[in-house]
């Protein structure tokens, strides 16, 4: 059982399961994506705003939505909605977190749907790059020339067959249920982290463990 274990390959998201996101900066990467698409589209500050939700839900990233529909450039798009001055200020993540993080067994690997630039100021922050044996950001998460951010379930997979395991070996630690639920459609195993929901909207929605969810944690030294 030890050595099954020591074999595991995690993917943690960054934001809301790392670090408090919710808190340090959905605010300003909202308003740095609104300002952007106020300025490029043409579009009033209701307006932006509202298509800004609408493409999230339909595809799991804002960015997606602009690319697709209106021809935007990928990289100035992220670099403008993550300018974020003052970050390093605000970024808080919780010691006991990080520590059991270091002393998890088997790989661990970064996946997020954030830009290389912000990650690594983020991982600065909290001092814990180190711990990772590699770093997914979105960059990263291309297929045939086109971004396949989470929870696109064919990038997950690709993700695996890249780390040379199979998805069952896998374990996503995420915030966010859509991506859960994708990857469980593949095989991986799903926590949902709730440390920086707790009070939230999102988790007074859900409180029960929804199915495609093998655990439900608080704190990261809970992990199985």
């Amino acid at each position: 059982m030890k050595a099954e274990r020591s074999r595991r390959v995690w993917l943690f998201d960054l934001d809301d399961t790392l670090h408090d996101a919710s808190s340090a900066v959905y605010a300003g990467i909202n308003e740095g994506m609104n300002g952007f698409m106020e300025r490029e589209l043409g579009l009033t500050r209701d307006q932006a705003t509202a298509l800004r939700i609408h493409y999230w839900h339909r595809y799991g990233a804002t960015l997606l939505g602009l690319v697709r529909h209106h021809g935007v450039n990928a990289a100035h798009f992220l670099h403008h909605a993550h300018l974020l001055p003052g970050l390093e200020e605000r970024v808080r993540g919780h010691r006991h977190d990080l520590a059991a993080l270091a002393a998890l067994p088997g790989r661990r690997y970064l996946l997020t749907n954030a830009p290389a630039a912000y990650t690594a100021r983020v991982l600065g922050v909290l001092g814990i790059g180190h711990l990772f044996d590699g770093i997914f950001a979105i960059e990263d998460l291309r297929m045939f020339g086109q971004l396949r951010p989470k929870p696109d379930a064919r990038m997950l997979r690709a993700i695996a067959a890249r780390l040379g395991v199979p998805p069952a070996r896998c374990v996503l630690v995420e915030d966010t249920l859509m991506h859960q639920k994708s990857a469980r459609s593949i095989g991986m195993g799903t926590v949902w982290m709730q440390r920086w929901l707790r009070g939230s909207k999102r988790a007074q929605r859900l409180r029960r463990r929804p199915a495609y969810v093998d655990q439900r944690v608080t704190r990261l030294r809970q992990l199985r």
